[in-house]
């Protein structure tokens, strides 16, 4: 007789077949690996240059991407470096600075655009960078904040992919 443990180990290895070929969304760069370092020339430090990111994976039924990039290590609390609305999933990349195509919205100093990352003298701060595959379109406003654009998108999200570049002085 099978016990409830071995019941329910059998049915969470019982799914479809095709689960296990399905693939997953990812956002990835040519410049960093996942949890690399950033090179100095994508910095304040450097030429400042905003990296190539490809998304893969995009599910079914996507109709828009929105794009954060922010460093939650800052003494002050988060900090947007790049914010982007109404990306459309093809082509599946942006090249190396360049900013995507969509609506630009304002980062955490209130301007349009990117802004390369930049800590203070200490340990490492973590670069997030992540997309969302949306269901339906948004059409954020000239200008949208993070916390604008994650309004917009809410309840229209269908999955969401993180790259985290590290960076240091």
């Amino acid at each position: 007789m099978l016990t409830t443990a071995a019941l329910l180990a059998v049915a969470a290895f019982s799914g479809p077949a095709h689960a296990a070929t399905k693939s997953k969304f990812a956002l990835t760069s040519t410049t960093f690996g996942d949890q690399g370092t950033i090179p100095v020339d994508y910095t304040c430090k450097g030429a400042g240059k905003s990296p190539a990111l490809r998304w893969t994976g995009v599910p079914k039924g996507t109709k828009q991407l929105a794009l954060i990039m922010e460093d939650p290590d800052t003494p002050i609390g988060t900090f947007v470096h790049w914010v982007v609305g109404a990306i459309k999933p093809k082509p599946a990349s942006v090249a190396d600075n360049t900013e995507p195509s969509g609506v630009a919205g304002n980062n955490g100093a209130g301007r349009s655009g990117w802004i390369p990352p930049c800590p203070p003298a200490g340990p490492a701060h973590h670069y997030n960078f992540t997309l969302y595959a949306l269901d339906k379109k948004v059409a954020p406003p000239a200008g949208v904040n993070a916390a604008m654009l994650r309004a917009l998108i809410r309840g229209k999200v269908l999955a969401r992919a993180t790259l985290t570049g590290l960076f240091g002085t």
